[in-house]
Order: C-alpha cells, then sequence, then structure tokens
C-alpha cells in the first residue's frame, strides 16, 4: 500500500495537466461526472456526502458545485494537498482527510447520508470486506453507497485487449510497472503499481456481507472514458475497444442502504 501510495503522489502532477482530467475546463465550469454517476446519485444538494479514493478532487467538488456537503478522502499526500488547492481556486468549501480507504475512520461513523467511490478504486485494495464494513459504518442508517467501477472482466485482457491474461479473482498482488499513466501513455518515468481482480462474486459478496441491501446494479457496454487502446468513440459517447464492441461489459453501477438500524 505504502508503494501505490507514491505511485499515486507521481501521478497527481501528470494528471492535473492532462486533457483528460482537463482541470481548467473544471474550474470554468465543466462537469466531471458522468451520465451513469449522475442518474445513481439523484439529488445531492444538502447531502452530506462522503467521497473515497478521491484522487485530487474533482469529483468531489464536481459535487460540492451540485450543492452537497462534501469530504473527500484519499491515500495520496499529494492528491490532498492538491485538492485543497483546487477547492481555494474554485471557492468551494469541502474537508479533506489523507488515509488509506481500508483503514477505520472513527470520526466518520454514522455521518453521510451518502458514501460514493468511482472508476478504478477496488483493484487497488487486496480485500474488499474491512472496505465495506467502513461504507456501512459511515453512512446513516438508511443512507446510501454509490459505486461506479470497471467491470472486472475488463481487468482480465492484456494491455491490448487481444487475450485474457489475468485471473477473474486474485488474492495475491499482481505486480506491474508502466510507463505513464492512463491520462498521459507518453509521461516520462515508470511507476510500478500492485493491484488485485475483485470478480462480481468478491465486490457484490462483501457488501452483503457488511449488511448493505442492494437496490439497483447497472452495466454498460462501453466506458464514459477514454482509457482503453483501440477504443472508438459511440454516438452514445461511450468508448468501446475495436473488435469487443457489443461483446463484453466495461464499466457497472449500484447503489446499495445501510440498515435502517
Amino acid at each position: 500500500m505504502d508503494a501505490n501510495r507514491q505511485l499515486w503522489n507521481a501521478r497527481v502532477a501528470p494528471h492535473l495537466a492532462s486533457a483528460l482530467y482537463d482541470v481548467d475546463g473544471f474550474v470554468a465550469g465543466r462537469g466531471s461526472l458522468t451520465a451513469l454517476e449522475l442518474e445513481l446519485l439523484g439529488e445531492v444538494r444538502g447531502r452530506r456526502v462522503l467521497h473515497l479514493q478521491c484522487h485530487f478532487g474533482q469529483d468531489t467538488l464536481d459535487l460540492a458545485r451540485r450543492g452537497a456537503e462534501m469530504t473527500g478522502l484519499d491515500i495520496s499526500d499529494t492528491a490532498i494537498d492538491e485538492a485543497r488547492i483546487l477547492a481555494d481556486r474554485m471557492g468551494l468549501q469541502a474537508k479533506w482527510i489523507r488515509a488509506d480507504v481500508q483503514e477505520r475512520q472513527p470520526s466518520l461513523e454514522g455521518r453521510f447520508d451518502m458514501v460514493f467511490t468511482s472508476y478504478g478504486v477496488l483493484g487497488w485494495l487486496p480485500e474488499l470486506e474491512g472496505w465495506a464494513a467502513n461504507i456501512r459504518d459511515y453512512l446513516k442508517p438508511g443512507g446510501k453507497l454509490v459505486l461506479v467501477e470497471f467491470h472486472p472482466i475488463v481487468w482480465m485482457f492484456n494491455d491490448d485487449f487481444t487475450r485474457i491474461t489475468f485471473p477473474w479473482s486474485s488474492r495475491a498482488p499482481i505486480v506491474e510497472e508502466r510507463k505513464g499513466s492512463y491520462a498521459d501513455v507518453e509521461r516520462p518515468g515508470n511507476f510500478t503499481s500492485h493491484w488485485w481482480d475483485h470478480g462480481l462474486g468478491d465486490i457484490l459478496g462483501a457488501l452483503l456481507g457488511a449488511g448493505l441491501r442492494i437496490d439497483r446494479y447497472v452495466e454498460l457496454d462501453g466506458s464514459p472514458h477514454d482509457i482503453f487502446p483501440r477504443s472508438v468513440k459511440g454516438e452514445d459517447g461511450l468508448y468501446r475497444i475495436g473488435g469487443l464492441a457489443g461483446t463484453i461489459p466495461m464499466v457497472f453501477g449500484l447503489t446499495a442502504t445501510a440498515p435502517e438500524a
């Protein structure tokens, strides 16, 4: 986890400068949340929302701009520092916590109407039971989790999406050294990552095991973000991998409710 924290510290600067995140456009008014997240979240104005694995806070601040009372949490020191700077630049209020999402934060228990987390978050966690239990405890009774994530089948392919390379679920870490990042593959420098595959059974099982009730589950056959090779943008704005369009799910989203008592 410390190696991954250093990885995400190193990624912050290139991500801030990337066209993918388009920070200047975001500050000028462009939203960062996609249609799926907005649909699953519903009305957020006046709601107290915890955004887990918030990176440098772009989606956190999008929700703050929509009237939510926001707290963002991330493992990266640099990301949290930049989130504070971005919030000040935009004149928005949010609270920021530098922490590993797997570590219980007693000060957050029972405080939130919603917990939100999205895109490329679960693969950095070796197990999901503690993560799910934390979410349950952070939510108020009857509070809502919104999770939007890349479908596990996407992570089973090799980099070129020409063959299945990785298991559908893994307990041992998958260690890789990569150049740049998904936001800027040409960025100088190599970065070592440690990640884990989690099948849908692992994900849904962890949430159900924590006592959350799953209310809705949806899948998309395309990604709203252009981060995979050979992707082609469809008329609906989603990116599908050439040769695999319409054959695999690429994104899923769900909502779940905390126990009332």
